[in-house]
């Protein structure tokens, strides 16, 4: 079939807002979809603000149809398929990511909004300000919805409609289940931990100002001070003039802020272990795990195996990290007769450093020499000649 002939009688204007708004969505979708687990916890914290946690175990599904629905609305409207349709999808998505970004920003409730993963950081204010210029170019776009010219007949243009929706719930699917393609987290393979967790020399901290409340004991007059105008002004010579309340700190210039800051690992006992873990200089396996008791059993059995191996034969450490209690994981460790040394840590770190419940890390001197999904952790002879018969 030959392509249609685009509309020159189509503006300028709607051709740009089309490019432009279909390439963002694209581009968005295609950020998220790439780490759809990632996604999923922040739809987890979306769903903690609104008292509809019943929904967590949707919120993969969720994930992947939501970064599919972008990316395959972004698509359609470049090649101009449907385009009354695609108006409507386009204008009601834009309006709830809108009142999400903008409900985000104005209660403080989650403070990043996701929209680009973890590629592209946004306040909710920087990602309500976004939102709010792509709903003005899609309401372009939906009053002049009709006058969008396909770029193929329309049996070609759904069969591409088509193919861009199945091809995108299997990037989600395969992204899931072996790991992003792009890692854009702190715990990518060569990073070294201790270096991300500290800032580099000459980096400037985050700067502070502090506000006091005062009040004249004579003449009931109120003032308010920073601490630089308090001091400056001599004012608390004055016996008249006293402090009332609490002093108030605020956030006056924002400064370096490391990549991994809430990094801790401990003992049973709460005795910290994280500068003794990651100074190792050999190499050690660790097993990350947010739950064990959501974590496939099968991969950890198999796990449990190669350690012992690695234990006998190149007297390797390894490592259980976990996010769930004492208690539990000695339980669970019991049960399955596991050879690894068990310590703890948040759950948020945890499931930065592996999209995977269980996943493993190969790290040597705090640097991540390599990481796995549980679905793609090499057997026994692989991960020796690779990684340990030097």
């Amino acid at each position: 079939m030959k392509k249609k002939s685009v509309n020159q009688s189509a503006p300028w204007w709607l051709w740009a807002c089309r490019i432009f708004v279909g390439l963002l969505f694209i581009f968005s979708g295609l950020i998220k979809i790439n780490d759809p687990l990632g996604f999923s916890y922040k739809l987890q914290e979306y769903f903690a603000v609104f008292h509809i946690t019943f929904l967590n175990s949707w919120a993969l599904t969720m994930a992947i149809v939501l970064c599919s629905l972008e990316i395959t609305l972004g698509f359609a409207l470049l090649i101009g398929v449907r385009p009354v349709k695609v108006a409507w999808g386009l204008l009601l998505l834009i309006i709830f990511f809108a009142f999400l970004t903008f409900y985000s920003a104005f209660f403080h409730v989650v403070q990043t909004c996701g929209c680009f993963g973890d590629a592209i950081v946004l306040t909710p204010w920087q990602s309500f300000s976004k939102d709010l210029v792509l709903l003005l170019l899609i309401l372009v776009l939906f009053a002049n919805r009709k006058n969008i010219t396909p770029v193929f007949v329309s049996k070609i243009g759904d069969r591409f409609l088509i193919g861009a929706g199945v091809v995108s719930v299997c990037m989600g699917l395969y992204t899931y289940n072996f790991l992003p393609v792009i890692d854009f987290l702190p715990y990518k393979v060569g990073a070294n931990i201790p270096d991300e967790m500290k800032a580099p020399p000459g980096a400037q901290p985050d700067q502070y100002e502090i506000t006091y409340q005062l009040k004249n004991k004579k003449t009931n007059e109120h003032k308010q001070m920073t601490n630089t105008e308090y001091l400056k002004s001599n004012i608390w010579k004055d016996n008249n003039w006293q402090v009332v309340g609490d002093p108030v700190s605020g956030l006056v210039k924002k400064g370096y802020t490391p990549k991994i800051q809430d990094l801790s690992i401990s003992d049973a006992q709460g005795n910290n272990y994280t500068k003794d873990l990651l100074a190792n200089p050999f190499n050690n396996l660790i097993v990350v795990t947010t739950n064990l008791n959501e974590a496939d059993e099968d991969a950890v059995n198999s796990l449990n195996a190669i350690a012992i191996n690695l234990k006998q034969n190149f007297n390797t450490r390894a490592i259980l990290l976990t996010s769930s209690s004492a208690k539990s994981a000695e339980a669970y460790s019991k049960e399955h007769k596991l050879a690894f040394e068990i310590f703890y840590g948040d759950e948020v770190p945890l499931k930065e450093m592996v999209r995977a419940n269980p996943g493993v890390l190969l790290l040597k001197n705090g640097t991540i020499i390599n990481k796995w999904h549980y679905h793609t952790i090499p057997n026994y002879d692989e991960l020796t000649k690779e990684y340990f018969q030097h």
